[in-house]
């Protein structure tokens, strides 16, 4: 979210009118580098090329690195980074190890951000929950874009750290957030945010506090709401929901569909090819699991 910052003056010093020069060449600077960041996004986002996003992903990161060390303060850098690292480990890191470092590093990023974008967002991983539930009733409509960066790269971070009960105490607080945020605006990133929603409840088996049944609903949702273009949102839904109550039909009608569809999807080409990967990898698996 790029912050436009007004400035109101009137019968300024010399040394004041000269100093607002050189503060409005380091906002023309930051609008270049804001650009620079969301272009490198698109970029990535949009490549179908995985062996080559795969590859040069780690420079890309590296010059994040660089533009928010330069900018430590500039919450559209700190989100803008947390998000890469956040993608890039999750889509293909597969050493745990390093995995848990990039997720670390962008949840506290994105912590960091949304303490700069929201108002009294500080501290949000520590606070007591009752304080964080109502911090989050609280929200508005011009917030969900902080709320969603925040949720998925939390959620994100959870998964990476699944085996840690620390970790998994941090659901309810990602699940209040993305609640928030189908209360407010539930068509954000085409309904991603069912997305989330669907895989925390089919986490578990009921007997373990799952709703698979709930988590069915918000997959639905996710699809519906991207009118199918999110291949992601199929791939989860057979992997979460058609392994976890053994609906076979389920699951290779899911994937099948996902492996026939195309690929390319504005902001969605990337996420969809390893969609259509691991849709393959499921279906090649199907007959040990079922």
């Amino acid at each position: 979210m790029r912050r436009t910052m007004k400035r109101h003056h009137r019968h300024l010093p010399l040394l004041f009118a000269a100093w607002l020069s050189l503060a409005g060449c380091s906002s023309i600077v930051s609008s270049v580098t804001q650009g620079f960041a969301d272009d490198l996004s698109t970029a990535i986002l949009d490549n179908e090329d995985l062996a080559m996003v795969r590859d040069g992903a780690p420079s890309y990161l590296i010059l994040i690195d660089s533009l928010v060390a330069r900018s430590p303060d500039d919450a559209y850098m700190l989100q803008q980074s947390a998000s890469l690292h956040s993608a890039y480990a999750a889509a293909f890191v597969t050493d745990e190890k390093r995995a848990k470092l990039l997720h670390d590093k962008a949840r506290s990023q994105a912590l960091a951000a949304a303490c700069i974008r929201l108002k009294d967002a500080c501290g949000l991983d520590t606070r007591p929950f009752r304080e964080f539930e109502n911090w989050v009733q609280q929200r508005k409509l011009k917030e969900v874009p902080a709320l969603y960066d925040l949720g998925t790269t939390w959620a994100s971070w959870i998964q990476a750290n699944s085996d840690d009960f620390n970790a998994i105490a941090d659901l309810a607080r990602v699940k209040a957030l993305m609640l928030k945020v189908t209360e407010l605006d539930d068509s954000h990133d085409n309904g991603g945010v069912y997305l989330y929603l669907g895989v925390f409840e089919t986490l578990f088996p009921p007997a373990m506090g799952g709703n698979p049944e709930l988590g069915k609903e918000y997959f639905e949702a996710a699809v519906l709401r991207s009118e199918g273009a999110n291949l992601m949102a199929k791939v989860l839904f057979a992997e979460q929901y058609a392994r976890l109550v053994f609906d076979r039909e389920l699951h290779d009608k899911l994937l099948s569909e996902v492996l026939t569809a195309p690929a390319r999807a504005p902001g969605l080409t990337l996420m969809n090819t390893v969609a259509q990967e691991q849709a393959q990898q499921l279906l090649d698996s199907a007959d040990d699991y079922f």
